[in-house]
């Protein structure tokens, strides 16, 4: 199987990972302060052209921010992302299933540069979300959720390959 549409395949899995390890870490106090209504409140403004805000919580909402940001972060940062990653596959030659599985624990890992110096600095929120909304921690948050997230295209890729 094409190792683009594995990739691809593998980012909405992580995505879904990504979520759920959100839910489980929230429920101990750790959070990013970002929720999907926020994403797609961002998605929308960037169809209109607004990239950033001053603090997108005083943002005015949009109607459908949540389905929004539901799609973009599953399709968008899910497995558009994703795509990067088998880039980087087809350059460099890995082809073994163990290689995927640490390859995208580390992809996973590197994409909480996204957050930290894109999505967070666009909310209005600072580098790394350090003006982010009180009792957050968007620099821990993003991290532990990106690295399920790198693991899904990991071991969706190796499976796929692997068959």
């Amino acid at each position: 199987m094409n190792i683009y549409l594995l990739a691809f395949l593998g980012g909405i899995v992580g995505a879904i990972f990504m979520d759920i390890t959100e839910s489980l870490a929230a429920r101990f106090g750790l959070t990013s302060g970002v929720n999907v209504a926020l994403l797609g409140r961002w998605a929308m403004g960037l169809t209109r052209g607004q990239w950033s805000h001053v603090n997108i919580v005083d943002s005015p909402p949009h109607s459908h921010e949540v389905p929004m940001g539901w799609m973009f972060h599953i399709l968008v940062g899910g497995g558009g992302v994703a795509l990067i990653y088998a880039f980087f596959i087809s350059s460099t030659g890995f082809i073994l299933p163990v290689q995927h599985l640490w390859v995208g624990l580390a992809f996973g890992a590197l994409t909480s540069l996204l957050p930290w110096l894109l999505l967070l600095p666009a909310f209005g929120w600072g580098w790394f979300g350090r003006h982010g909304p009180r009792g957050s921690n968007a620099l821990l948050a993003s991290t532990v959720s990106h690295i399920p997230y790198g693991l899904g295209i990991g071991a969706v890729t190796a499976l796929g390959l692997s068959l």
